[in-house]
């Protein structure tokens, strides 16, 4: 499914959380976290709409690499004595620089994510929010797995609705959990709907569980995927005004 149409359908699991949960505030913040979780297990894939926004500094990551090599080999000429110290030093200013022009394409962007996510983690540290360092390792590992493999499993779905519990935890704001539980979990099931489905249960069963009405990027799937998003925002609406008895 396109990531448009799970943004649209973790946007509104966040709306529905909102407004028919006991007790969990009609939150912008909260419904904005659930559509973020909904495009959370698609960083495997390099074309996913998440990927490319936290992995921000991937057009810049082949130049950081070469400005390493032109700073390295500009300390070894003027500062380091002849001998084997500058001759390691232009040799290692060498490998960033056929490093930084060799990187393209799905390297970088798997890098650049790398780097956000460490970014992330080492902020947790900083603040002792674990929460917020566990988001980085997830934001690190999940580029370097394969495609619908361990981010689409029902274990990430727990592991991502227990940071949003830590997170509820540490900011006392209630419904995190919810938010980003049920935003994460909604993309799974509208992946239910594709030919390809959802292998839940990796590694204990290797079964892709799948009612597959959806061929991403054709027509028809998606004429399927606006129909799917518009009538589950309906639905949502109508029993969002009918709990509030209008």
């Amino acid at each position: 499914m396109r990531g448009s149409s799970h943004l649209a359908i973790g946007l509104i699991t966040g709306v529905a959380i909102a407004g028919l949960v006991p007790g969990v505030p009609f939150s912008p913040a909260g419904i904005a976290l659930a559509g973020f979780s909904s495009l959370a297990p698609d960083l495997d894939h390099p074309g996913s709409r998440l990927s490319k926004r936290l992995g921000f500094a991937q057009n810049y990551v082949r130049w950081a690499f070469v400005l390493v090599a032109a700073a390295l080999a500009a300390y070894t000429h003027f500062l380091l004595p002849p001998g084997p110290d500058r001759r390691m030093g232009f040799t290692a200013a060498l490998a960033f620089g056929l490093i930084g022009a060799a990187m393209q394409g799905d390297a970088t962007r798997k890098l650049a994510l790398l780097f956000t996510g460490l970014c992330t983690v080492v902020a947790g540290l900083y603040t002792e929010y674990v929460w917020l360092s566990m988001l980085g390792c997830f934001v690190a590992v999940a580029p370097y797995t394969s495609h619908r493999t361990w981010t689409h499993t029902i274990w990430a779905a727990a592991l991502w609705t227990y940071i949003g519990h830590l997170a509820n935890q540490s900011l006392g704001w209630h419904g995190v959990a919810l938010f980003a539980g049920g935003g994460y979990l909604s993309h799974l099931l509208a992946d239910t709907l594709t030919k390809a489905g959802v292998k839940y249960f990796m590694p204990l069963l290797n079964v892709s569980l799948k009612i597959p009405l959806i061929r991403t990027g054709s027509k028809s799937g998606n004429f399927l995927e606006v129909a799917i998003c518009a009538g589950y925002g309906l639905l949502v609406l109508g029993l969002v005004v009918g709990k509030m008895g209008f």
